[in-house]
Order: structure tokens, then C-alpha cells, then sequence
């Protein structure tokens, strides 16, 4: 059952087996998995069906380090999470991205690739993907021609993303969770303090608000707090009844390592015969998109964090497409997807009314062009001082607001520098033309960049088999807190170059499996005490 919380009776006590905070990718797959399980389920989430103002208005909050997006847009704050807005773009992480790489002291996850490989999998379905492969070769007839160039495969070589429709959590999954009978969300349902036993081992209830005054409280077996990159940090920092730092914060970790992929244009390849190197063929229908990077053993030699590159061509204004050429594109979208396309005839007239801007963006886009444009996003490097802390402001709840301090250094720098000198040194060497980086890049001056972050919080809880290196355990659990779990990505230790959406689902998939097993045998050792055999 969708349930509205503002409609319960004050100080109403829900009891469950397994409650989960948050709607979002993660929410809701980890709700989805327990339809239909032997457990009651309670699925709480901020915000309603439907956008509102007011509830978005409790992601406010400062940003006090690098230049950073405004933390009430990045991220949205309904049934269905952040899902509402996202392109699609989905990738895995890489192996080496599990792997610890020594010029990164902080990396390295407790997991592997191959053992998320299976969830990876099963994430597909729910992502609404089609195939398990990622190698770029596959890909090659639909990938742009550059791709096709005699350097690819040696030091450089394509990304793989698959798109998404994209799968809007809320909408396409709405149903399944309104029709099961073990599981009940609960909308306009904020948390807003994680009650614990005196010594903070274990959580014994969840304090929950309304923005219409209305209060009540969670009693559930096991916790999941799915709130997102940054709420998740927020909600152990503010429960700091039992310890005053904050729950799961023995050892001053919860908020730090903030992370977030940082993209910029970084500079151009002037070609040395103009050329139509960057378009995918008109006839490839595959929804896929690619970037260019550099191969696994390149990183390991030149020890530098992970980018990837968008190729433009150099006329294309990328700030600004006309309407015509929005139409059109949003036509083939929706035939890509076998579907039928919005508002078709309104498309057609903007198409036909808007002939000249439709030709000027096809021409950009398919046409020669005396250079390529490099639109880099970067790994970041896993720094400590990167964090997410409290402020001095309140919320409507209540609650502390969140001050993010995004910092990036040096070292992120210097990565971008040599990865993309490599690129200069590969299209140099077979005549392709040569590499011009952007001045800042070339500066030796205190990092800072003509740049923008790409919406992906992610860190702040991070995963980590030692208590005094992260939040949560290789099963996602909070370090010190029996019952307790965190999922999303705020439990990534590294980023990798891939966007985190599919690798959260992955998780949430694992983190479910995790908790069935669990009370299974739990339940199985009850009924040997009780003496069922």
C-alpha cells in the first residue's frame, strides 16, 4: 500500500520487520526485492508523488568549498528520488575501480567486481537495459569513426554506456509497491532522529515528522537509510543522542570523502585535415553513448586517477540546441525506444517552423569540422577533507542543515594534465592532428577550474572492512550498529568514471539478498529455540 503519513494519528507507532528510508533508486529497489518475502516492510519517503516546493526546500543547505551545484536542484526530493530527472547514462565500475591502487592511499573496497558482477546483472533488468556487455568492440559499427582510429586499443580506447529509457523509479514501479500486501509506504514521512540503546549498538526506533506537524515513530527489526549521497551523512550526524559526533561516527569518518565526478571542457584537437570524425552513424539505433578514456594498464603505469572524454565537434554550441533540432532529437528518442512519440504533431510544426536552426545543429553535428572538443569528467581523488558537516541553520524539521565543503586537489589536477597529454601524444604521433589544453590546465597555480560537478554525491559513508577507514562493512552495515545499513552512494570508496546510478541498484540488490539471508536465519534459529526442530 502508498500510504499518507500526514493522515496517521499523532504519536502512531508502526512496527515492521525491515524499514527502509527513502524512495529513490535505492528505496525502492530494496523495497521491490522484499515484495512477497515473510517480512513486513516499511517504506518511508520525504516527499509525495509529486513534486512540491516545500518538501524540496529540506535539501537547503551551504556550500563553502569549490564552486558546486546548488543542493536543492541536484537532486529531487519525491517519490522515485533523483530517478524523476536523470539522462539514463549507465555503466559499471570497472575492476581495478574495486582494486587498492597504490598512488591512491585511500582506495579499494572491500568487494570485488566479480562478486557484484551477478547484481550487476539482475541491475540491468531493473534499469530497464538490455545486455551485460560493455566491451567497446561489440559496440564498434555504432560507435563514431574516431573510435575507429588506428591508436584506439593501445593507450586509448572507448567507454561503453547503455541508456536507460530512462526508468523513472516512482512511475514505472509504483504499482508494484502500491499493490503489495507486505509492504507499505509512506509518503511526507521524514526522519528525523535515529533513536538507539545507550551505547549506540543497535537502533530501537526511528523518529518520523510531517511538515504538516503531524509525528510518530518506526519500530523495525533492521534499518536501511537510502536518502542519497548527502542525507545519509546528514541523518548519522544528527542522531547524536548516544554519541555525540553522530551515530556511526566513532571515529570522526561519517561525511567525509565527499566525492563527485567534475567535468569541464579541457581542450580541443585541432585536426589536421577537417573531417566528420565525432558523429555516430545515422543509421545506429543502439542506445548507447561513449567517451573516450584510457586503458586499465596505462592508469597503472602513469598512476593518475580516471577520466573520460565527450568528443564535440568544435562548432557545436553545446550550451544551446535550437528548438527544431530539440524536437527531432526527442522524435528518434522515443522511436529508439519503440515507442510512440508526445505530442508528435507539436514536435513536426516546431521541426518545420524552425528549418534553419534544425540544419545549422545537423550540420554541427554530422558535418566536417576542423577540430574536436574534449569535454572531460573526472574521477575524483578520495580526499577526507572533502566533506559533509553541519551548519548553524535549522530546517522547517527542526534539523540541522547540511554545509558542504567540495574539495578537490592537486593531485585531481595533475591527473587530468598527464591523461590528456597522453591523448596529445597518441593523436600526435599518427598525425591526427595535435592536442591544445585548456591555460588553466597548464598553470601551475593552486588547483581551481572552469568547471562544474555532474550531480553524483557520492563517498560520504564510505565502505570499508577497518571501523577507522569508513562508515559501513562489506555488507553495507554501519560499523558498531548491529541493525543498522546504509545503501547508495554514499558507501562508494572510489568513483571510478562511471555514473553511480547502476552500481547503486547493484548494491541495493546485494545489501537485499544480505538482510533475507539474514533473517532467515534468524528466524530459523528462533524456531530451534522454541524447539520446531
Amino acid at each position: 500500500m502508498i500510504l499518507d503519513a500526514k493522515h496517521l494519528s499523532q504519536e502512531t507507532v508502526i512496527k515492521c520487520d525491515v524499514c527502509v528510508v527513502g524512495a529513490g533508486a535505492a528505496g525502492i529497489t530494496l523495497a521491490r526485492e522484499f515484495v512477497d518475502a515473510p517480512l513486513k516492510v516499511c517504506l518511508l519517503e520525504s516527499g509525495g508523488l509529486d513534486f512540491d516546493d516545500e518538501t524540496q526546500s529540506l535539501y537547503n543547505g551551504d556550500v563553502v568549498g569549490w564552486p558546486h551545484s546548488d543542493l536543492e536542484t541536484s537532486r529531487l526530493r519525491y517519490f522515485g528520488g533523483t530517478t524523476n530527472h536523470w539522462v539514463g547514462q549507465c555503466r559499471p565500475l570497472d575492476a581495478d575501480d574495486f582494486a587498492y591502487r597504490p598512488w591512491i592511499r585511500t582506495s579499494g573496497w572491500p568487494i570485488t567486481r566479480a562478486q557484484l558482477d551477478p547484481f550487476y546483472a539482475r541491475a540491468n533488468e531493473v534499469v530497464q537495459i538490455e545486455s551485460v556487455d560493455w566491451n567497446y568492440k561489440t559496440w564498434m559499427e555504432q560507435l563514431p569513426e574516431f573510435y575507429g582510429l588506428p591508436f584506439i586499443g593501445q593507450r586509448l580506447v572507448p567507454a561503453i554506456w547503455q541508456m536507460s529509457p530512462p526508468t523513472r523509479f516512482g512511475e514505472i514501479y509504483r504499482y508494484e509497491l502500491e499493490s503489495a500486501d507486505n509492504v507499505d509506504t509512506y509518503l511526507h514521512a521524514n526522519v528525523v532522529d535515529i533513536e538507539t540503546d545507550k551505547a549506540g549498538n543497535a537502533v530501537t526506533r526511528l523518529r518520523v515528522a510531517c511538515l504538516n506537524g503531524n509525528r510518530f515513530w518506526v519500530k523495525a527489526q533492521i534499518y536501511v537509510l537510502a536518502t542519497g549521497g548527502i542525507e545519509n551523512a546528514r541523518l548519522l550526524l544528527v542522531s547524536n543522542t548516544a554519541q555525540t559526533s553522530g551515530l556511526g561516527n566513532a571515529f570522526d569518518m561519517v561525511g567525509r570523502f565527499y566525492m563527485n565526478h567534475w567535468f569541464l571542457r579541457a581542450g580541443w584537437i585541432a585536426l589536421s585535415t577537417p573531417g566528420n570524425l565525432t558523429a555516430r552513424p545515422v543509421s545506429a539505433l543502439s542506445k548507447t553513448a561513449s567517451r573516450l578514456t584510457l586503458t586499465a594498464d596505462t592508469y597503472r603505469q602513469e598512476r593518475i586517477a580516471k577520466f573520460s572524454a565527450d568528443l564535440f565537434p568544435a562548432e557545436l554550441d553545446l550550451s544551446r540546441k535550437s528548438d527544431g533540432y530539440v524536437a527531432l532529437s526527442r522524435i528518434f528518442q522515443r522511436i529508439r525506444n519503440a515507442e510512440i512519440p508526445d505530442n508528435l504533431m507539436r514536435d513536426v510544426m516546431r521541426i518545420i517552423s524552425d528549418l534553419d536552426g534544425v540544419a545549422k545543429d545537423l550540420r554541427n553535428k554530422y558535418g566536417d569540422t576542423p577540430a574536436i572538443v574534449l569535454g572531460a569528467e573526472c574521477e575524483q581523488f578520495p580526499n577526507p577533507e572533502s566533506r559533509v558537516t553541519l551548519g548553524p541553520e535549522i530546517d522547517a524539521l527542526g534539523l540541522k542543515k547540511v554545509r558542504l565543503g567540495w574539495q578537490l586537489t592537486d593531485f585531481d589536477k595533475f591527473s587530468l594534465r598527464r591523461a590528456l597529454e597522453i591523448v596529445g601524444e597518441e593523436v600526435g604521433r599518427t598525425g591526427l592532428g595535435r592536442l591544445k589544453l585548456h591555460d588553466w590546465l597548464l598553470s601551475d597555480e593552486v588547483i581551481t577550474f572552469p568547471g562544474r560537478d555532474s550531480w553524483h554525491h557520492m563517498g560520504t559513508t564510505r565502505m570499508s572492512s577497518d571501523p577507522k577507514t569508513g562508515v559501513v562493512d562489506q555488507n553495507c552495515r554501519v560499523h558498531g550498529v548491529h541493525n543498522l545499513f546504509i545503501a547508495g552512494s554514499s558507501v562508494f570508496p572510489t568513483s571510478g568514471i562511471a555514473n553511480p546510478t547502476l552500481t547503486i541498484v547493484a548494491l541495493a540488490l546485494r545489501l537485499a539478498d544480505h538482510i533475507k539471508s539474514q533473517t532467515k536465519k534468524e528466524m530459523h534459529n528462533i524456531k530451534l529455540l522454541r524447539g520446531g526442530g
